[in-house]
């Protein structure tokens, strides 16, 4: 049973904070300025033994015009008549102020139950404020710190006194979603689409360019399956981002585009496959996820038909990495071409989803390498022996073969291609890993000893060619200090000497030195 719980309030009095922190992860996008969040957005949380859906909600503005501020009313004003209790946040710093005294007479009107909360409490400064919002007329204010998690216990007694009252229906069993995200420029109609693919205004939209901020998730069921969209703040190129929220933003779309199954890159009808359009899918290649490719305010071009062929050739030629992905051309304003969109993800999924079996695999090998051999390198040429395919989304191959570091890249992308056209696989990414597989030989070799001829690894000796060469070592070595040649060495002598040496060897007898006639004059006669 799950308690459906709306936080609500003026702008920059913590309700993203508070989100997160009840949903136990850094969901929603904080920051000091105030009106970061704008569209709804939802999350699972839990407090105690309470399972709640929470709703982050934009700040509370009194204006009731074609504005921004206006349309993001109208969303808080959904929130509450969609949720079972209505989380109403002050700051308790600056106390009451004149909007929130407007914001708690709307509350009042709606006739549902309503908790008070009196955030940023922690410290003396905050007393006071707590002590204003009893004038509220809203029950007994609970001051809390969403950024510091103080006040926990107390809001988890309010709630709980709620709850079973709330709590009619039991929770629906949790289908596994395919997860979408819907990703492109600032100002492509990323929104609209949402909006036009559910049949409600649940997001935002506007001529104004960056309404959305959030990566908002939308749980839809299509055609009985479900389906969560992830609406994403525009990606606009990195050297243009200097403010602190449009990089949270950035960051924010790029995780959403990392954990998504599909995504849909919309862009532009009027100016498509812009440098920054290609670098996103590029992103999305590199990251493994399949594209389907949207045109959007299609309704603005001029002869279709013409426009439709020159985008698919350019998009072929721009993007061979991603080629054959499904480019879909609609306006999302009209609705024109919309029911061509969801039938082309759910067949890129499936091919993203692809497992080929290994004799099928192995018989395609055989064909792609007669038909286009590999090149020799150095004189040899790379002998590819067997593929298998390792894992599904995105397709992963392992090809084995002989000098497998030296196969060159151009031949790994023609077998991407073959196996893209022969598999039909248009637009999925598909990963191509080339390895050596080992010698067997080599390891007998290891156990049985060397071959004859050859020296033993790591200077091992075992086996009766081992002992032949280590005699045949030592009987050179005794070689190398018996008799020269050409010479007679003499024998060790043994025993007493004899002669001089018998002589020499008395005690106190010093051999005489030679002596050597002295040389002699020769005289003049």
């Amino acid at each position: 049973m799950t308690l459906k719980l709306a936080i609500v309030g003026r702008p920059n009095v913590g309700k993203s904070t508070l989100f997160n922190r009840l949903a136990g992860r850094k969901l929603a996008i904080v920051d000091d300025q105030p009106g970061v969040t704008r569209d709804r957005r939802f999350g699972t949380g839990r407090i105690g033994d309470i399972d709640l859906e929470l709703i982050d909600t934009a700040g509370f503005e009194d204006v009731t015009d074609e504005s921004l501020e206006a349309r993001m009313r109208v969303q808080t004003e959904l929130a509450i008549d969609e949720a079972d209790v209505s989380l109403f946040l002050v700051d308790a710093r600056e106390g009451v102020t004149p909007m929130d005294e407007v914001f708690a007479e709307i509350l009042r009107k709606r006739g549902k139950p309503v908790v008070l909360a009196a955030n940023k409490a922690e410290g003396k400064a905050a007393d006071a404020g707590v002590l204003e919002a009893f004038g509220l007329g809203l029950g007994e204010p609970i001051p809390i710190s969403a950024e510091h998690g103080e006040g926990m216990a107390d809001l988890y007694a309010a709630l709980s006194a709620i709850a079973p009252e709330a709590n009619s229906a039991d929770d629906d069993p949790g289908d596994q979603h395919v997860r979408i995200a819907i990703v492109g420029r600032p100002n492509a109609g990323k929104s609209t689409l949402v909006n036009r693919l559910i049949g409600e205004e649940r997001l935002l939209t506007g001529p104004e360019a960056g309404i959305t901020r959030d990566a908002i998730p939308v749980d839809w069921i299509w055609d009985g399956r479900a389906v969560r969209l992830v609406d994403t703040a525009g990606l606009r190129r990195k050297a243009k981002i200097q403010e602190k929220l449009e990089k949270l933003s950035t960051h924010d779309s790029i995780r959403a585009i990392t954990f998504a199954e599909v995504v849909i890159l919309v862009m532009d009808a009027t100016h498509p496959f812009e440098v920054q359009d290609l670098q996103i899918a590029d992103l999305v290649e590199r990251e493994g996820r399949c594209l389907v490719f949207v045109l959007a305010k299609w309704d603005l071009v001029e002869d279709p038909q013409a426009k439709l062929a020159e985008f698919i050739e350019e998009a072929q030629r721009q993007l061979p990495q991603v080629r054959g992905a499904p480019i879909i051309a609609l306006s999302a304003e009209t609705g024109r071409g919309l029911e061509r969109l969801m039938p082309a993800v759910f067949k890129t999924h499936a091919d993203w989803s692809t497992k080929v079996k290994t004799r099928d695999l192995n018989d395609w090998l055989a064909m792609a390498i007669a038909r286009h051999p590999p090149p020799a390198v150095s004189g040899r040429r790379v002998k590819p022996k067997y593929m298998a395919q390792t894992k599904a989304r995105p397709p992963t191959f392992v090809l084995f073969a002989s000098r497998a570091d030296q196969l060159p890249e151009q031949y790994r992308r023609y077998l991407i291609n073959s196996i893209r056209e022969s598999f039909d696989l248009p637009g999925v990414p598909i990963r191509v890993t080339v390895k050596s597989n080992k010698n067997p030989y080599a390891d007998g070799e290891e156990k049985s000893g060397p071959t004859p001829g050859k020296a033993a690894p790591s200077g091992k000796t075992t086996g009766l060619v081992a002992k032949k060469r280590i005699a045949a070592a030592a009987k050179a070595k005794s070689g190398a200090t018996g008799k020269a040649r050409g010479y007679s060495a003499s024998k060790p002598k043994t025993g007493a000497p004899k002669g001089r040496a018998q002589k020499l060897a008395r005690p106190g007898v010093k051999p005489k030195r030679a002596s050597r006639p002295s040389p002699t004059r020769k005289t003049r006669r």
